[in-house]
């Protein structure tokens, strides 16, 4: 099976479902087995299939290796923990608006915010999407249907994952959005600044919700980050302050990002799973 195409100019492009499906061999690496070991495995023998793929490819592939390696992780903790909530993957903003997730009418409040925002002003407010939505476990018991473990890594598997998110458009109600888990192989200072960012404008939506649905007491959003590796440089940058929180005096000051985990490996992926979907 061929998972790398050519392109005009004698370019080559990586197929990056099927390479991953076929250097996993279908099957899910060892728990203990580190993620940036396999993917530099799987670098090496991509070259090997054609050493025209170049190194800046080969990096743009990994972000979604690893994004396909923590989904089937969180799908499986599911399967397994029923009374735990649900951490689905999420296409990119142009894809799909996160917003859509909640029904209609809270999610017209957010439109309708934007809206409000461009008229009066000569700004915008322009969202992201997370890499994950951690949705609550009685929606996700009540869309879902006897869901079961992925154990064959197929383009199939994938592309179901990379679907369930539809399933639950139109359904969240306010609380139901439990939170949201930002995804990268490493934590560049740009990166870290992506994270804090979408953190507070994540939380600086849900706050505009609660104000607009008259909620005086909510259970909050979470916003988590996990990366490959973590330095104590990168915690304390993303000790960052949700900027909407310190426009009141009626409350503390709320993280931008609530937590930060290494996952390099299954086994660190069940760990923090059940820490934060528990």
């Amino acid at each position: 099976m061929s998972f790398v195409r050519t392109l005009g100019k004698g370019k080559s492009q990586i197929i990056k479902d099927l390479a991953f499906c076929f250097l996993l061999e279908n099957q899910l690496p060892n728990a203990e087995k580190a993620f940036s070991d396999l993917f530099i495995e799987f670098d090496v023998r991509v070259r090997q299939v054609d050493n025209k793929i170049t190194r800046e490819a080969l990096s743009n592939v990994h972000g979604d290796w690893y994004e396909w390696l923590l989904a089937i992780a969180a799908w499986n903790f599911y399967c397994q923990n029923p009374n735990s909530n649900l951490a689905v993957l999420l296409p990119n903003v142009a894809q799909f608006d996160v917003a859509t997730l909640y029904e209609k009418r809270l999610n017209n409040l957010i439109v309708d915010l934007k809206k409000k925002v461009s008229e009066v002003s000569s700004v915008h407010l322009i969202t992201s999407n997370p890499d994950f939505v951690i949705i609550n476990k009685a929606l996700a018991n009540e869309i879902l249907d006897n869901p079961t473990e992925i154990k064959e890594v197929t383009p199939e598997s994938l592309k179901g994952l990379e679907g369930v998110y539809k399933k639950f458009i139109d359904k969240c109600n306010f609380e139901q959005i439990e939170g949201y888990i930002a995804v990268k192989t490493s934590l560049r200072p740009d990166r870290r600044l992506q994270i804090s960012h979408e953190g507070s404008l994540m939380k600086a939506l849900y706050a505009h919700l609660q104000t607009r649905e008259w909620i005086t007491a909510p259970k909050g959003l979470k916003y988590y980050a996990i990366a490959t590796k973590i330095a104590g440089s990168d915690r304390n940058a993303l000790k960052t302050v949700a900027t909407h929180s310190l426009t009141t005096v009626f409350s503390l000051p709320q993280a931008a990002v609530d937590e930060v985990y290494k996952v390099n490996t299954l086994e660190q992926a069940g760990q923090t799973f059940s820490s934060i979907l528990s």
